[in-house]
């Protein structure tokens, strides 16, 4: 079921591709456990700087119109430098190593993580549709991945949360000592990414039609998806992995 029932055309498309997605990745869908999580902060804080450090601003350098171009860079610089609003000041990518650091992991560690596979395959697909590419199909595959972390494609958790509201309450299970602070990155993601879609969404449905570039772009939406279950997956499989070499101490104990 879509989002928004009342949504029509291509709006109702993009909708569309995104639920299927939400309903079938497997990361979302197969457990956690410590290393799950563990894995999850050592790639993704990697790829929260490599999206918004490389990737986005080429998006952001490819766009012709100035106020899209601000809003890809502004969101930018709160992943990577300071979120006033959201973040207390912080870097979106240092509240999860911060996350990382609350149930155990070293700093040193999780600064010397190097990309699975998986990741790095995934940015290395990315970097063709977002800056080898129209600007506006850049801008789709910015905008799409966000989207994941909206309230209502999907069933179940998912549904009711996004991505990383999901995540937030699997860490605050299997972590039921970790306080709503430490859990900052979750929470302002599932804030942060709202405000930064919707936009994002009500700009590729205005300029599609106008360029009239609707059903590539939605062949688009679905490329960009197989690349981010690809990149969640391999976390997954990488986390189980990394689960079976983990003590059953309180920080790191399994399921």
């Amino acid at each position: 079921m879509p989002r928004d029932p009342k949504a029509t055309g291509f709006i109702r498309n993009l909708d569309k591709i995104l639920d299927d997605f939400c309903n079938r990745v497997d990361f979302v869908y197969s457990g956690f456990n410590p290393g799950r999580a563990r894995m999850f902060v050592y790639q993704h804080r990697l790829n929260t700087r490599y999206r918004n450090s490389v990737l986005k601003l080429k998006v952001a350098t490819n766009t012709p119109d100035w106020d899209v171009r601000l809003r890809i860079l502004g969101a930018c610089y709160e992943e990577l430098v300071k979120d006033e609003e959201f973040g207390g000041g912080k870097p979106h990518w240092l509240l999860l190593e911060e996350a990382g650091i609350a149930i155990g992991m070293k700093r040193a560690d999780i600064r010397a993580a190097k990309p699975l596979p998986t990741t790095q395959l995934a940015w290395n697909a990315w970097m063709g549709l977002m800056a080898n590419c129209h600007w506006l199909e850049g801008l789709l595959a910015n905008v799409i991945s966000e989207r994941t972390n909206i309230r209502g494609y999907g069933s179940g958790p998912i549904r009711k949360h996004g991505w990383l509201g999901l995540e937030r309450e699997r860490w605050k299970k299997q972590f039921p000592e970790l306080t709503d602070d430490q859990l900052k990155f979750f929470k302002i993601h599932t804030v942060a990414d709202e405000i930064h879609s919707d936009l994002g969404w009500q700009n590729l449905g205005r300029f599609a039609k106008k360029l009239k570039m609707e059903d590539r772009l939605l062949d688009l939406a679905d490329q960009n998806l197989r690349i981010w279950e690809i990149y969640m997956n391999g976390i997954g499989q990488a986390g189980d992995e990394l689960n079976k070499t983990l003590g059953k101490s309180p920080k790191g104990r399994r399921r």
